[in-house]
């Protein structure tokens, strides 16, 4: 390998672990009580894990090397442009303008092939350009949503997100396929239960 490619995935791998520093607004239960704010790094773990788990599940075939390649960088923007908010109006419409912008510096750092490999696969997750960007997206929408659930709601309570604010994220999840329908489905059945998400 070249020395200044070598150079160059050091480098990225090295901004690449600063999605580990990026917080969320979803809580992590803590064991013994208490809770954290949960990171990107691992939003982006438990999100291939549900990947991994639902791939088979799901009507269309789905490549999933290239659904957890996309899963992967989905998030890496995040490390310049922060995390969004899903359910922070003024956040939300600056995010493609921020997050594109972020694009640039974190994917313009590696040599130019992988580079251009690592943005479309981010851009192809963004634009839900193909069934395993849809299936990705699925995911991601679903992960966010578990993490509420399993923290009682604490975010949402919080920011005082309401079940009809939930369905502009959750229905596009939920129209991927049944399988994912009826998981999201089951936790809005358990966020009633638990008082999570008032009506």
């Amino acid at each position: 390998m070249d020395p200044a490619r070598a150079e160059a995935l050091l480098g990225f791998l090295a901004l690449a672990d600063r999605l580990k520093t990026v917080e969320r607004r979803g809580r992590v239960v803590l064991p013994g009580g208490g809770t954290r704010r949960e990171n990107s790094a691992e939003h982006s773990w438990h999100l291939a894990l549900l990947a991994l788990l639902l791939h088979r599940e799901v009507a269309a075939e789905i490549d999933l090397g290239r659904a957890l390649a996309m899963i992967a960088v989905h998030d890496l923007v995040e490390i310049e442009a922060g995390d969004t908010y899903a359910y922070d109006p003024a956040a939300c419409a600056t995010q493609a303008e921020r997050e594109r912008a972020a694009a640039d510096l974190v994917f313009g750092g590696l040599p130019p092939d992988l580079g251009a490999w690592l943005r479309g696969l981010w851009e192809e997750f963004e634009a839900g350009a193909s069934a395993e960007a849809r299936f990705a997206l699925g995911c991601d929408r679903m992960q966010g949503f578990l993490q509420n659930v399993l923290s009682g709601g604490l975010a949402w309570q919080e920011h005082g997100v309401r079940r009809a604010d939930t369905a502009g994220r959750m229905d596009p999840a939920k129209a991927v396929d049944p399988v994912f329908a009826q998981l999201i489905d089951r936790l809005y059945a358990r966020a009633r239960a638990g008082g999570m998400l008032p009506e």
